[in-house]
């Protein structure tokens, strides 16, 4: 017996309305109507304007800044639940809390894992995601989790710059491992920045793993936040001989002074993708689309095909 497919209906969270539009053009189909209304104490309530019963439905919101864009995706879920809505699925671009997926310290909160609790109760069925910042957040989620690689962005990119003594580098410890993941589509070094922290954002010091003399450096790293450790890094790279130093950051947070920061770092480049829309335009920072992956992931979801082989560079 044939497959059945069931129509799909893609809608857009008010955060990320320029990605969701690029996606659905890839897919090949527009985007539906939702109209969000809001009341003068700041609350505000999502509704379709058409009919979504029996759908297969993809809500695209980031949850970047994450109270409101995260409370916006839950409104929007339960609702096309209660419009019998047949599977929804959460694309969630860029994972918000994501950085708070362990128990580092006393008395704390785990948010990665209540924001997976909050949508499941929501009712979600599936979540589509792209370079969490821990890959065992999936283990928080009761339902499948697409797990996008932006590595199929970034590697085409970086080959086309044709650096000759290319070493891939990690802003820190934790970043080890996305780093030797990523050196291997190079066969390429690995060298690693150890660094210490004061408090949350803020450096006490930093040393290199590692020779950097006479090499093309890149920097892996899943968030770009405030932009200072990318920046010492640089800087610390530099001074040790490197020949240039360029920074890949899946999620281009960019808090407080960042722009400021890259533009006047030691970085050749930040290349970011456009999970979260920038604040404002920069020479250094080069935006990759993540459309195209998205949507072949959502034709792949509905029609029941593999996501894996989307991972092929």
């Amino acid at each position: 017996m044939p497959l059945q497919f069931n129509p799909v209906k893609l809608f857009a969270g008010s955060g990320t309305k320029e990605l969701a539009n690029k996606i659905a053009e890839s897919y090949g189909k527009p985007l539906g109507n939702v109209t969000l209304s809001k009341f003068s104490d700041g609350e505000f309530q999502p509704s379709y304007d058409e009919s979504i019963r029996g759908c297969d439905v993809f809500l695209i919101q980031s949850t970047y800044q994450p109270s409101d864009n995260l409370m916006e995706l839950l409104l929007m879920v339960d609702a096309a639940k209660r419009a019998s809505a047949h599977y929804i699925t959460a694309v969630v671009p860029y994972y918000g809390l994501s950085r708070q997926d362990r128990k580092d310290k006393p008395r704390v909160a785990i948010g990665a894992k209540l924001v997976a609790n909050l949508m499941k109760s929501a009712g979600i069925h599936r979540i589509m995601t792209m370079d969490l910042h821990a890959a065992q957040i999936q283990g928080f989620f009761d339902v499948p989790v697409d797990h996008l690689d932006g590595s199929v962005i970034f590697v085409p990119y970086i080959k086309s710059l044709g650096l000759e003594n290319l070493t891939i580098a990690s802003p820190d410890m934790g970043g080890s491992y996305r780093a030797r993941t990523f050196a291997k589509f190079f066969n390429a070094e690995v060298v690693i920045c150890d660094k210490r922290r004061k408090r949350a954002n803020e450096i006490e010091s930093m040393s290199i793993i590692g020779d950097v003399t006479g090499m093309d450096i890149v920097l892996m790293d899943d968030i770009c936040d405030t932009a200072g450790t990318l920046a010492k890094a640089a800087a610390l790279i530099m001074e040790n001989g490197a020949k240039s130093v360029r920074a890949v950051c899946t999620h281009p947070v960019l808090s407080g002074n960042a722009y400021e920061t890259i533009e006047n770092s030691m970085l050749t480049e930040l290349i970011v993708t456009d999970t979260i829309p920038l604040k404002q335009s920069s020479p250094k920072i080069r935006v990759l689309s993540t459309a195209s992956l998205f949507a072949k992931a959502i034709a792949n979801v509905n029609e029941h095909g593999s996501i894996s082989d989307l991972f092929t560079v």
